[in-house]
């Protein structure tokens, strides 16, 4: 059991707009703090990591700032993990963004770009989220439903029983992962409107739950 205090750690490496991801759990009446000190993440209930901009500084930050060690022993312990776009793609083994990068590694699998076609890469903009495992965070969210994206790269995953949800964007694409206390989205729920708030309510809900 973790500490009675529900506190939710949003981490800060230096990259994305973090500042919009904890308003966002403050206006579903989460206790979100953003921190940029690992031993912040001992007090914590869950942790969330968003993120935009490249696989390889993200990775460079969280190492120099002594992040990695952090995160890998909190989620290994069960600690409830929220990934947001590139918070997802850094729990895979590699990517190939910038050249070979090692990610975390807590979920096998790799970091592909999209494919030359007609579509526009980065892929930006409202998709639809087909469920295929449907975790605590999709608590009262329909198959179907509409979540805002950006990116240029997507995970490919090793097994595909930790695939919770994928999208069509010229092919499927894993667009969210489920696995125990690790649950990860490609897309933004802190820009996803009504649905998106939901998915941080339904967040705060399953680390109390695991209190």
């Amino acid at each position: 059991m973790y500490n009675t205090y529900l506190m939710i750690a949003i981490i800060d490496y230096g990259m994305g707009n973090l500042k919009s991801v904890q308003k966002a759990f403050q206006k579903v009446g989460a206790d979100a703090v953003v921190t940029s000190k690992p031993v912040d993440l001992q007090e914590a209930s869950g942790i969330v990591l968003p993120g935009v901009g490249a696989f390889r500084d993200c990775m460079a930050n969280l190492s120099r700032l002594g992040f990695v060690d952090a995160v890998i022993r909190d989620v290994e312990k069960g600690k409830p993990y929220l990934g947001i776009c590139l918070g997802l793609q850094i729990l895979m083994s590699d990517s190939e963004e910038f050249g070979l990068t090692h990610g975390l590694d807590i979920i096998k699998g790799k970091v592909v770009r999209f494919p030359q076609s007609n579509l526009k890469v980065p892929h930006m903009g409202w998709n639809k989220v087909k469920i295929i495992r449907k975790p605590p965070v999709f608590d009262n969210i329909d198959d179907g439903q509409f979540f805002y994206f950006v990116h240029s790269y997507h995970v490919v995953c090793d097994d595909s029983a930790v695939v919770a949800a994928v999208t069509d964007y010229g092919y499927e694409f894993t667009s969210m992962i489920w696995k125990d206390n690790i649950m990860a989205t490609q897309f933004h729920p802190e820009k996803s409107d009504k649905a998106g708030l939901l998915i941080l309510k339904n967040f705060s809900h399953f680390v109390k739950h695991c209190q």
